[in-house]
């Protein structure tokens, strides 16, 4: 049974978190940013931030629902999306920086399941109705590179210092920050939500093949990427329940 309310999806969060952060598992990275995100939205909606929030809300845990169902098939050995794999599997190998992480988990999260959930939400006659809105949690999603950075700093104080040096490395994030800000995941929600249960099968798999392929080059990079993200590696500070806390900062 997945979380009916907001604040059933931020206590679900904070479980996988406080789990990640006794068994020192890099899964934690992408949920405390995701936690910190979800609390966000949870303040947007109380202050009346969105044209209709009850929807908001619905959307919101329809979102969160297919990470939480991913982040359970994973612990209990289960299929996934190729997307989602990608990203849990990474979190197995020692040489992902925390960063890419979070850009792995930012892709499959956004640029696969936010559309769905979009279209789950609505029909093809009132899907037009969510786009305002949908562009407002487009901003708020945008936010969290920066948060991403801030964050980051503090488990290694040179990377906001290296990220202005290295216009390569900077512009490998900013690409990926346009990618998420802009309207690949609101062209598919339109392009999803007027098909059918067999069709909307198979453009899923189609979509989630292009993420995947996506995400490898998030977690394998171009060489200059690689050399300097081997660096940060090298010089990223404390274990991974301490990294976790960082984030949450």
């Amino acid at each position: 049974m997945g979380a009916t309310t907001i604040d059933a999806v931020i206590a679900a969060l904070n479980d996988i978190v406080d789990k990640a952060v006794i068994e020192e598992d890099p899964v934690g990275y992408f949920a405390a940013l995701y936690l910190k995100v979800t609390q966000r939205v949870k303040d947007k909606i109380a202050q009346g931030y969105f044209d209709d929030n009850p929807r908001m809300e619905r959307l919101d845990v329809v979102f969160a629902n297919r990470y939480l169902e991913a982040y359970h098939n994973y612990k209990q050995g289960q299929p996934s999306t190729q997307s989602w794999e990608l990203a849990f599997n990474a979190t197995e190998a020692q040489k992902v920086i925390v960063l890419q992480h979070l850009l792995a988990g930012m892709n499959a999260h956004i640029n696969l399941d936010l559309g769905v959930a979009a279209a789950t939400i609505t029909t093809p006659v009132n899907i037009a109705d969510l786009q305002g809105d949908f562009n407002k949690i487009n901003e708020v999603l945008a936010e969290l590179l920066e948060e991403v950075e801030q964050s980051l700093a503090r488990i290694w104080p040179g990377l906001l210092w290296i990220l202005q040096k290295t216009r390569k490395v900077d512009d490998f994030l900013i690409n990926f920050s346009m990618t998420l800000a802009r309207d690949g995941a609101w062209e598919f929600a339109n392009e999803y939500v007027v098909l059918e249960a067999e069709e909307r099968r198979l453009a899923l798999l189609q979509r989630d093949e292009r993420i995947a392929n996506f995400g490898k080059k998030l977690l394998r990079p171009g060489r200059i990427e690689r050399f300097v993200f081997w660096i940060i590696r090298l010089s990223e500070r404390g274990p991974v329940s301490q990294k976790i806390r960082d984030l949450l900062d």
